[in-house]
């Protein structure tokens, strides 16, 4: 069996050990490591040698780099059930869902990599004896903050899009779940990365963002999280003229047309809400019911719901882990709570499961009004909420209401609904007719207070670049 990795600092193309905090397994509270918190010296050493690192890595060929990227990439492959193991022990879900998100995470590095050597520019026509051509150059050291949702796929879509670009980065990962950060940052130290390219620390966030975000070094932030902290770090970054982007939170938005099959969507929403326990930004979370199919779909969704399995990730048997940590617990405690006291009813789950770990069930709620806190505030757990809706105008209008702006969902066989919906429907990313997640090949990224910027796809890339236009006089 494998075991939970020593965590550590990687500075500068070496590991190194600190005092920190304790690392808990969700399915059962005990301590399963400790993470190292980096003093400000071991912030300015990894912003020195992220410095370093870029000069050479950025002269490198994008062939050259791409080889890296890719043999890093196999490395993750090679390793996977130690990579998906030490998630699951960490961050709860499934070891099913852990090796997928090895693999996912892999292929957004890969593409990536690809990607990369096709960061092209253009020759502008203009007067005779003037040549007017552009090109992308990488933009420099980049600060990324990734979260704890996502131990392997969030810091792979940052380390790719920079590492790709030739940028060097600094990156700060989750001190809940770094098993997988470290794991990812060995795979590029034993593919050949060199020494600076690319550096992992942890700590007290607010330190480490008030450290790296001003320091003339850093040319880039990119930040995954939450909206509160999302802005502060935004404005903290514009204050020093840095770009940002910022993946924030959502809370998506399922319209459901009286046109489709409700019990097959309502087998589907089961499957998409319980991924990850729901502690996704891109969660469906809000589904607004046309009325003809209301009852019918309420009912499809509690029952295929109750179907799934909740418990410790590692049985292979389970479907849904433990949500992450004691603050996402209460979250749902209080909000179905409130619900209840404001006419929502529970259909299933609703209730802690046990006193050991954090384990919630999948829950669902019929009838959900404005007024409920959990249809404004972003539930980041396995809480679907169902509202019935006269028409589509009116699911639309609700879809839109709130300031989060990231991922929607639709479910209709109509030409014309899909039409308005696209055109209508306030988000980034928009599913219609199932509940995907993002791929690798095309830019994701929210609007509104869900964020701005993107990463993935020929958009993600460009961020992490700055264009240089030549005026060359050639008589």
């Amino acid at each position: 069996m494998a075991e939970y990795p020593k965590i550590q600092l990687y500075i500068g193309g070496a590991w190194k050990s600190a005092d920190g905090g304790a690392v808990i397994n969700p399915s059962d509270g005990r301590v399963i490591g400790t993470v190292p918190y980096a003093s400000r010296t071991d912030l300015d050493d990894a912003l020195t040698a992220a410095a370093e690192g870029f000069k050479a890595w950025s002269r490198m060929s994008p062939l050259e780099r791409a080889e890296i990227l890719c043999k890093a990439t196999a490395l993750m492959h090679e390793r996977i059930d130690d990579i998906a193991y030490a998630m699951t022990l960490e961050q709860g879900k499934p070891l099913q869902q852990s090796r997928l998100e090895v693999v996912r995470g892999s292929g957004i590095i890969q593409w990536d990599a690809e990607e990369g050597r096709r960061s092209y520019g253009r020759i502008i026509p203009y007067d005779a004896g003037m040549r007017v051509s552009t090109m992308r150059q990488p933009i420099g050291v980049v600060a990324g903050f990734s979260p704890w949702n996502f131990p392997v796929t969030s810091p792979a879509r940052k380390i790719g899009g920079a590492l790709a670009a030739g940028c060097s980065m600094v990156l700060k990962a989750s001190e809940e779940t770094p098993g997988g950060a470290v794991q990812l940052v060995k795979a590029f130290e034993d593919a050949g990365l060199p020494k600076g390219v690319l550096n992992l620390v942890f700590g007290v966030p607010s330190e480490i963002s008030e450290t790296l975000i001003p320091d003339p070094r850093v040319r880039l932030v990119t930040f995954t999280g939450s909206v509160p902290v999302g802005k502060k770090l935004a404005a903290l970054a514009a204050e020093h003229m840095k770009p940002s982007l910022m993946e924030l939170g959502g809370h998506g938005p399922v319209i459901v047309c009286d046109d489709v099959d409700p019990a097959n969507v309502a087998k589907a929403a089961a499957i998409g809400k319980s991924r990850n326990s729901g502690q996704v930004c891109t969660a469906p979370t809000r589904f607004f019911v046309e009325e003809a199919i209301y009852s019918r779909f309420i009912t499809a969704f509690a029952q295929a719901a109750a179907a799934v399995k909740e418990g410790d990730g590692l049985d292979a048997s389970v479907q849904m882990g433990p949500v992450a940590n004691e603050r996402r617990l209460a979250a749902m405690e209080t909000m179905v709570a409130d619900a209840r006291a404001k006419g929502g009813k529970v259909m299933c789950g609703g209730d802690r499961i046990g006193t050991r770990g954090y384990h919630y069930p999948l829950t669902v709620i019929a009838d959900c009004t404005d007024e409920m806190r959990a249809m404004t505030e972003e539930p980041f757990g396995p809480l679907a909420l169902v509202a019935p809706v006269k028409n589509l105008d009116e699911a639309i209008a609700k879809a839109n209401a709130l300031p989060y702006g990231l991922t929607g969902y639709a479910f209709t066989h109509s030409a014309r609904k899909v039409d308005q919906i696209s055109d209508q429907i306030e988000v980034g990313n928009l599913s219609i007719n199932h509940f995907a997640g993002s791929i690798a090949e095309a830019p994701f990224g929210g609007v509104k207070d869900s964020g701005f910027g993107r990463e993935g796809g020929v958009e993600g890339l460009y961020n992490y670049t700055v264009v240089k236009s030549i005026v060359h006089l050639t008589t």
